[in-house]
């Protein structure tokens, strides 16, 4: 039985992205008439690290930017304090002041201390992220969210696509290894994907991908990542899941695909799925190591007959 692009996957974990032009170095506070819109329409938009292209807006009110799942802005970083920056956003403008962070907080290059006020284009960068804050109205707004959907999404499932897949991977990864924290990863395949194919046309293989994405997509939770790395591939990354909690996940993923079928405009299809399942150890000091021994496990699944779940 061939094994599918493995080498390929892993090497892929390698890829930097390209460098930004050097950043201001002068904080600067700026009046409310400089230009900007209402306040509801202030947003941060990531111009470096694992966010790159989001954008996120910035309501009236106190805001927590961290690396917690409990901040406004969620930044997935290891260099980022869990609360690493509070926000005061009000008619009066927008103030920021550092939480003790382990890394600091630097505002256009300079260091902050205790707490300044942002103005429009100023930089913000914590960690290995750059923020900048803009004024978007709505339409600026739904062009940059289209931009990032084209650059980080597969267009057929509506999952994240191989390459953000693997860099949000790699950013997990980073942060299980350096806190100790549960870490799991699954490698999913269609099974005879290629009969599909055959039987039903390209088209019925399309919609049969569209609707596995879908019930895998519901059968996750929020801090959950789900992403399509080949043809009918698929990576599922579960942080602060061990491999108990990874198996009754996946089982139950498993179950909802066999069980029922898929309707196609040429008959219905039943589908199958097969999993390799890894949890990450001591052992795994690289993110290419974790999803090697999920890929063995998934080879193993094939082997032994498919529509299973198998464990590393």
């Amino acid at each position: 039985m061939k094994r599918k692009g493995t080498p390929k996957l892993i090497s892929s974990l390698d890829e930097t992205l390209p460098g930004l032009p050097e950043m201001e170095t002068v904080v600067r506070p700026k009046t409310l008439d400089e230009g900007r819109l209402a306040p509801a329409e202030w947003a941060f938009v990531a111009y470096a690290g694992a966010a790159l292209g989001r954008v996120f807006p910035l309501p009236m009110g106190e805001l927590l930017l961290g690396r917690s799942s409990d901040c406004a802005v969620a930044l997935v970083d290891g260099e980022v304090s869990r609360h690493h920056v509070r926000l005061r956003v009000s008619e009066g403008g927008i103030w920021l002041e550092d939480l003790d962070s382990t890394n600091g907080t630097l505002v256009n290059g300079e260091l902050v201390k205790g707490s300044v006020r942002l103005g429009i284009g100023d930089r913000l960068s914590l960690g290995g992220h750059v923020l900048k804050l803009v004024s978007l109205d709505p339409l600026e707004r739904a062009f940059h969210e289209t931009l990032l959907d084209l650059s980080t999404r597969d267009p057929l499932t509506g999952l994240a696509n191989r390459g953000s897949s693997l860099a949000e991977f790699q950013n997990r990864f980073g942060l299980s290894f350096r806190y100790s924290r549960p870490l799991s990863v699954v490698i999913c395949d269609l099974d005879l994907f290629k009969q599909v194919n055959d039987v039903h046309g390209h088209g019925g293989g399309d919609l049969v991908l569209r609707a596995f994405g879908e019930r895998l997509q519901a059968a996750l939770r929020e801090a959950d990542l789900a992403g399509r790395i080949g043809g009918e591939e698929f990576l599922m990354v579960l942080p602060e899941t061990d491999l108990a909690g990874a198996r009754i996940l996946t089982e139950r993923l498993r179950k909802s695909i066999a069980g029922k079928p898929v309707l196609l405009p040429t008959g219905s299809v039943s589908i199958t799925c097969s999993m390799g399942v890894a949890q990450r150890t001591v052992a795994d000091l690289e993110a290419g190591h974790l999803l090697a021994r999920a890929d063995a496990a998934l080879y193993r699944a094939k082997a032994q007959g498919r529509n299973r779940v198998c464990e590393d």
